[in-house]
């Protein structure tokens, strides 16, 4: 993690707040006036940057501007006294985080930088981009027409509509299109529209201003601001509720947009990458879907063939997914027999790559033997071919691992060798369970799913430990007043009080 920076001619207030955040184990570096901290960042950048407005050499107010032209997404705190509050208004219109009056709390100081740095890692989780864009593997004809039409769009930024049922790899296809176009250098942000709450989709769209909502304690850029002259990519189209479809509509239509909140129009330079398995002519004839934001988005259409359409594809994914399941777990690859290669090649496969790729996690861990025949796949696939119950192993057999019933995916358990299925016995293993099941139904946004549970679950029980007060349950969490505050009312958690 970067260093917070601090920007202020007065020594006593950067003695004070560089102790206060040493305390709190964050690295600083400190600045007397606005333009050593300007020099600096032509080679360095700060992950937080806190700065007085009157220095000599340069206002923090002309410091925040180069700041934001530069680096947009970094959060700036401002230092005004309470004479200086036109100042203040004026940080603000120029995209500061927060301010701080003199005289400041220390300890609301040092929160509001925390605050700051969660964003500031916020927005960095979301704009890094992979190392690498994951190989599309594929010989069908079916897919040689899919490379193909990527190579015809690689230098171009029209808006693509890519279509296919669950599982056929449309993100990949997202990614390779961003990566062979002339916005490869800049960002690429994917979301799931169907993995949002309705009533936070806008704000994640189009980001939010301070006091916008309940919670909007700081304005936040959203991921239009994200993926500008880059490539945005909205997954799940189909599910889009009708209101944004509208807003969205607007971009797509003149390149503009609000933040939630806001009055000032904002300018988007971004590529739009969409995709849904649904029918959206259906959706049109049903008035789920606007018509005219359906022929913005079909511009090109790119349809991706499912694996019954690609079976000569089966035995590459499979040894690639055999590989990659074996380096993950540290062992020797296992190998297909020819029998049970054309046992595979002969199914249905509903779920696509992604289930196939469930598949051969399963053999890795629970095929007995190097090589692989028919009789050591899963029995529901031997008895009728069907894929939901892969997971649960055969009786008798020894294993590792607890593998829930119709799961389809790996669920870690006891080191000891046990037989047949085993029963979650943890909390651990419950969690484990679950993110089995939902991995193995193609849930989407899995982490963020079971992330929501995990952080309600826990500031549920902190509130009932301490009778709904939220100041004490927040530091028996270890986190922040105001975190707990704003997870409280991005969960919709009840009972909580400020005393």
């Amino acid at each position: 993690m970067k260093p917070i920076w601090i920007v202020d001619d007065d020594e006593s207030i950067r003695w004070v707040l560089e102790k206060a955040l040493a305390r709190e184990n964050l690295a600083t570096r400190s600045f007397s006036n606005a333009r050593d901290a300007n020099d600096a960042l032509q080679h360095d950048t700060p992950q937080v940057l806190v700065s007085d407005i009157r220095m000599p050499g340069g206002s923090g107010l002309e410091l925040l501007q180069t700041v934001k032209t530069k680096y947009p997404g970094l959060p700036v705190i401002i230092i005004t006294a309470f004479s200086d509050l036109d100042s203040a208004v004026a940080a603000f219109q120029g995209g500061a985080f927060e301010y701080l009056a003199k005289p400041f709390d220390l300890e609301k100081a040092v929160e509001l930088i925390r605050r700051a740095l969660d964003e500031s890692l916020r927005e960095a989780s979301v704009e890094q981009a992979p190392a690498e864009t994951p190989e599309i593997l594929g010989q069908a004809p079916a897919m040689q027409d899919v490379f193909r039409a990527i190579g015809r769009l690689s230098q171009s930024n029209v808006t693509v509509l890519i279509t296919g049922e669950s599982g056929t790899g449309k993100e990949l296809v997202a990614r390779a299109l961003h990566k062979h176009s002339p916005r490869a250098a800049q960002p690429f942000i994917a979301l799931n529209t169907a993995a949002i709450p309705k009533d936070l989709l806008e704000s994640e769209l189009f980001g939010h201003e301070r006091g916008a909502f309940t919670g909007a304690q700081a304005s936040r850029r959203g991921r239009f601001e994200q993926a500008e002259n880059g490539t945005l990519f909205l997954d799940e189209i189909g599910d889009m509720p009708f209101d944004l479809q509208t807003r969205l509509l607007r971009v797509l239509s003149d390149g503009h947009f609000y933040r939630v909140g806001g009055h000032q129009p904002m300018k988007a330079n971004v590529r739009v990458i969409a995709a849904t398995h649904q029918n959206l002519e259906q959706r049109v004839r049903e008035g789920l879907f606007r018509e005219d934001l359906y022929h913005r988005l079909n511009v090109i259409r790119l349809r991706l063939p499912s694996l019954r359409e690609r079976r000569e594809d089966i035995p590459i994914l499979t040894r690639y997914f055999l590989t990659q399941s074996a380096k993950q777990l540290g062992g020797d690859a296992k190998r297909m027999t020819d029998g049970a290669m054309q046992f595979l090649t002969g199914l249905d496969l509903p779920g696509n790559v992604r289930q196939l790729e469930n598949l051969c996690n399963w053999i890795t861990v629970m095929a007995p033997g190097q090589s692989v025949e028919v009789k050591d796949l899963p029995r529901d696939l031997i008895d009728g071919g069907s894929f939901a119950a892969v997971a649960t192993p055969p009786p008798g057999v020894m294993t590792p691992l607890s593998m829930p019933e119709g799961s389809g995916a790996l669920t870690p358990a006891s080191s000891a060798p046990v037989t047949g299925a085993v029963e979650p016995d943890t909390w651990v293993d419950s969690l484990e369970t679950e993110a089995a099941r939902m991995l193995a139904a193609g849930q989407p946004d899995v982490m963020g799913m079971l992330g929501r549970l995990f952080e309600s679950a826990l500031i549920k029980t902190a509130l009932k430990h301490t009778h709904g007060r939220k100041n004490d349950a927040a530091i028996r969490l270890g986190i922040g007043r105001n975190t707990i505050t704003r997870k409280i009312q991005e969960l919709g958690i009840d009972g909580a009080k400020d005393e």
